[in-house]
């Protein structure tokens, strides 16, 4: 140091001693020296800094008409003439009649106006409309990115074969367990970016195997599509400065609004692909919709909605034809896409809310739920399509309650409606079949992930399980609390590796267990990543890649460190 500063520092050393002893420091805020290690630490703590700035919004308020009391509106009105005759004063209180009325029409359409723009949009939108937030280069680059990136190759979801990876003794198993800590270990952050604005709730890994497209739905309808190895556009600040590549986003995103109002009565719960065209993608929200946009055609349409009962999750067979949806009424709808959507089913098969509903992807007559009721349970859909109402009941003959349910299960006809199911010590948060159609993970509340080895020979016989007891119980924190999103434990989608999940952490880590309940790779940065991940997916075919968001809408891809 110079002597300057090593005076400098002289005088704050007495200074502070000298505070110390008249006891006055307790009032004053005096930081302590940091250290060198200190400093670093600090600086590589900094979340990823957003490249994108909002608009600023140039047009002016709208003027607001001035509140006026009655008594100031009599004085600054029209004065009669005192000299009018009887005619005149008719003509005159007639057009002051008129003009009230034409003033309280304008009222009730603006109101009305404002209310029908709060309501969800049931109506076809083109791209345009979706992303009517984007800069006109922002969408010729969307456009050229990601949509005829998309519409090369259709994709089908890839099914494994229900007696792949079962293993006759545990040393086979650790083998492959081996072989695939040995793929995932190099797995690091390679892109970070904000890609929604608010919270995440729901995403999903498109197959395109050139790029990393990753969908992740938002709390307020927003849907981001992120192309995560896209090449980083270095853009200056105000200052003119540029952002250090550690702390900027890496690859490009874009977000559409297919959900509306944009507000927490529109997140999106569930994001799906076509099952056999990946160009159309699938979206539920909290709006009471479900909505199909098509890459091909650019339109975004409702295939299914409900008056007031919200969407949890759903899922798709690998025809592609149907699909499951579950409701926070405890019910479960069949929709059928080639028939009209009035035509579908409903079923409440529990009394509280269900989760999450997953087809079994080789024997798709199997639907598995997992409700606020603590049971997770598997059914049987040919026998709930045998349900039939009473002659003497006058319900909606597409619609079957819970007494309708529970007295079919009890009757002879259906006993085989109901295959198996496991109490839960709390609420089951979700359940999902793997890509064998043999494995079931669940995530619950009693901070418990359950799995299960389903034998081929029990889904083949048409009568309950003998037995259905998960083969394992791993401990793991699930109390997200209120400002996170529920985690969830996801299956890699990928039919020809050893069957795994990704689950979040509570400790900022992205888990991978493989379906034994054998932890193979913990995925965590402290310097980087400093948020729950709580929301996970993997590619469908690449093993090495993952991805995950958090509550603020920051989402990170994982993979080999040479990636990035």
């Amino acid at each position: 140091m110079s002597d300057f500063d090593a005076e400098r520092e002289a005088n704050i050393a007495r200074n502070r001693a000298l505070l110390a002893e008249l006891n006055l420091t307790a009032g004053l805020d005096i930081p302590p020296k940091k250290n060198a290690q200190e400093k670093k630490s600090n600086k590589a703590a900094k979340p990823v800094q957003s490249r994108k700035r909002p608009r600023r919004d140039t047009t002016p308020p709208p003027a607001r008409e001035t509140r006026q009391s009655a008594r100031l509106k009599q004085t600054t009105s029209h004065v009669p003439d005192p000299n009018e005759t009887p005619a005149q004063r008719k003509r005159r209180e007639k057009e002051e009649a008129e003009q009230r009325a034409k003033e309280e029409e304008a009222r009730l359409e603006a109101e009305e106006k404002l209310r029908q723009a709060k309501r969800p949009r049931h109506q076809d939108l083109d791209i345009s409309t979706l992303a009517e937030e984007l800069e006109d280069n922002d969408l010729l680059t969307f456009n050229e990115g990601v949509m005829q990136v998309i519409m090369k190759t259709k994709h089908p979801r890839g099914i494994a074969d229900e007696n792949s990876f079962a293993f006759e003794n545990d040393k086979e198993d650790q083998r492959e367990v081996k072989e695939l800590k040995e793929r995932l270990k190099g797995m690091k952050v390679v892109a970070r970016a904000k890609v929604t604005e608010d919270r995440v709730y729901s995403a999903a890994y498109h197959p395109e195997v050139t790029k990393d497209l990753i969908f992740f739905g938002d709390k307020h309808g927003q849907l981001g599509i992120w192309d995560a190895r896209a090449p980083i556009e270095e853009v200056a600040d105000a200052d003119g400065e540029v952002a250090a590549a550690d702390n900027s986003e890496g690859g490009k995103y874009w977000r559409l609004q297919p959900h509306w109002p944009a507000t927490s009565k529109s997140s999106i719960s569930c994001i799906k692909f076509d099952p056999i065209d990946s160009h159309l993608v699938y979206t539920s929200s909290y709006d009471c919709t479900i909505r199909r946009l098509s890459f091909s055609s650019g339109i975004s349409r409702e295939v299914y909605s409900s008056e007031d009962t919200l969407i949890s999750s759903f899922d798709m067979p690998p025809s592609g034809n149907e699909m499951w949806i579950s409701d926070a009424s405890g019910g479960v709808t069949h929709l059928d896409l080639r028939q009209d959507k009035t035509k579908a089913r409903w079923y409440q098969l529990s009394d509280q809310k269900i989760g999450s509903v997953s087809v079994n992807p080789v024997n798709d007559h199997f639907i598995l739920t997992a409700s606020n009721s603590r049971v997770l349970k598997v059914w049987d859909t040919r026998s709930l399509a045998d349900i039939k109402h009473s002659k003497h009941q006058a319900t909606n003959p597409m619609d079957f309650d819970s007494e309708v349910i529970e007295g079919f299960i009890s009757s002879k006809q259906g006993k085989t409606c109901l295959r198996g199911n496991w109490q839960h010590g709390k609420s089951v948060s979700s359940a999902y079949w793997d890509p064998r159609g043999r494995g079931i993970v669940s995530t619950c509340y009693d901070d418990s992930i359950r799995l299960w080895d389903v034998k081929p020979q029990f889904l083949k016989k048409d009568a309950p399980f003998p037995t259905f007891r998960p083969i394992t119980q791993i401990k793991h924190d699930c109390q997200t609390g209120r400002w996170l999103t529920i985690l969830k434990a996801q299956w890699s989608p990928n039919p020809d590796i050893y069957p795994h999940f990704t689950v979040g952490n509570m400790q900022h880590s992205l888990d991978i267990i493989s379906c034994k309940g054998d932890l193979i790779a913990k995925l965590m940065d402290k310097s980087r990543i400093t948020a729950v991940q709580a929301v996970t997916c993997s590619h469908p075919s690449i093993v090495e890649r993952a991805a995950s968001g958090n509550a603020s809408g920051r989402c990170v891809l994982w993979a080999p460190s040479e990636e990035s």
